[in-house]
């Protein structure tokens, strides 16, 4: 049986250029944010495209887990996925896949999510949920990847390596390099948060943003996700 891998992003990571990566193995089919649709229509909140993702995505999210997440194909499978999306999802089916917990400083979360959506609050970003997520996976037995992006960037090929190596996979050098431009993967709501990564070919260098600003609202929500990240990052590969 083919390997299903599930990349448990928070928002305004490098999701989007891990996904590219692992579309560049010749093993591996690759979704984007299937699970969108059914987090949108069960908050209710108001992201761009919304009525294109509501009308473009499955809304039942059994559907999406049971025909597309556990859905046996020739290839390999790997799953954008954004950890916020499990709002009012049955976690029980994270048994049967391989779970990578992708996380960034919630300060960079922060700065750049706060340019898209005002105003975002710990449920936008997600990293609370983060850890909820890795506790649920520990209490079930499950030993989630945790993976730092800052760490991914800094050195993507021994990263992708040791990560090849934990999913028990070959690391291809192909997942170094892909072409600029948008994919035929990419969600509808590419147009409105895609424009950087359509602009690279690789994983750019890692730089410290030293010029992140925050007023009294952004400064609170940092400090309430600043300790989940810290515990998070301790234990990434």
């Amino acid at each position: 049986m083919n390997k299903k891998i599930c990349l448990w992003s928070c928002p305004r990571n490098v999701s989007t250029a891990l996904m590219y990566s692992f579309r560049e193995r010749p093993d591996m089919e690759v979704f984007d944010e299937p699970l969108y649709a059914h987090y949108l229509n069960s908050t209710n909140l108001n992201h761009p495209g919304k009525k294109e993702i509501l009308s473009s995505l499955e809304i039942d999210w059994k559907k999406v887990v049971y025909n597309v997440i556990l859905k046996n194909r020739k290839k390999n499978s790997f799953f954008k996925l954004m950890t916020h999306f499990l709002v009012d999802v049955d976690k029980s089916f994270l048994k049967d896949v391989q779970n990578i917990i992708f996380i960034r400083d919630p300060k960079e979360i922060i700065y750049s999510y706060s340019k898209v959506i005002k105003n975002p609050n710990i449920s936008d970003i997600g990293v609370k949920m983060q850890y909820d997520l890795y506790l649920y996976l520990k209490s079930i037995n499950i030993n989630a990847i945790i993976l730092d992006s800052k760490k991914l960037l800094i050195n993507p090929k021994k990263t992708l390596i040791k990560l090849c190596d934990l999913l028990n996979i070959p690391f291809y050098d192909t997942m170094l390099k892909w072409e600029r431009g948008s994919k035929e993967e990419d969600g509808v709501w590419a147009k409105y948060w895609y424009t950087n990564v359509h602009n690279t070919t690789c994983f750019l260098p890692y730089k410290k943003r030293l010029d992140i600003q925050f007023n009294s609202s952004q400064k609170n929500l940092y400090n309430k996700c600043k300790s989940y990240y810290n515990l998070l990052t301790k234990l990434s590969i």
